[in-house]
């Protein structure tokens, strides 16, 4: 495989990477404002989903591209906006893992509220409020490594 075509694929993988998860915090957060449990259980189940097909197997082929283009072009990893990139996205990742058994349970108690008829529960709310939290700590890491990834400087 050339240069190119692994660049090509690590950016188009931080593409889908990054947009659904802007896609699918919108989305659950704009159901979310919404209150109607029907509701949230659907876009929740969804947004499981749309981690499954896209974010997990971009989150895979991002660290194997960028292994590769740092081998092909020499680049060190004490190279400093390297190295910040990659601790970067281990924060990132760390935050994500509990993010997607967030959205199971908040996609298993919004279906419970729905089923019973009733609001949205304040488990539901407390589950919301540490999805949210561990999603702008990864979306604050997605874009310093877009900035370090197009800079190469710190």
């Amino acid at each position: 495989m050339t240069y190119l075509t692994i660049k090509w694929m690590h950016v188009i993988s931080s593409t889908i990477l990054f947009g659904t998860g802007i896609g699918s915090a919108f989305y659950l957060l704009a159901a979310s404002i919404g209150r109607d449990a029907r509701t949230v259980a659907r876009v929740s189940r969804l947004v499981v989903l749309a981690d499954w097909l896209f974010t997990t197997p971009t989150a895979i082929v991002q660290p194997l591209t960028g292994y590769l283009m740092m081998r092909l072009t020499g680049f060190p990893v004490s190279s400093p906006w390297l190295a910040w990139s990659i601790g970067l996205y281990v924060v990132a990742i760390a935050c994500w893992l509990p993010v997607v058994w967030l959205q199971m349970r908040l996609a298993a108690e919004a279906q419970a509220c729905a089923v019973s008829d009733a609001g949205l529960s304040r488990r539901y709310w407390r589950l919301m409020s540490a999805w949210i939290a561990l999603g702008v700590m990864a979306f604050v890491a997605f874009v310093g490594i877009f900035w370090l990834m197009v800079t190469k400087t710190l």
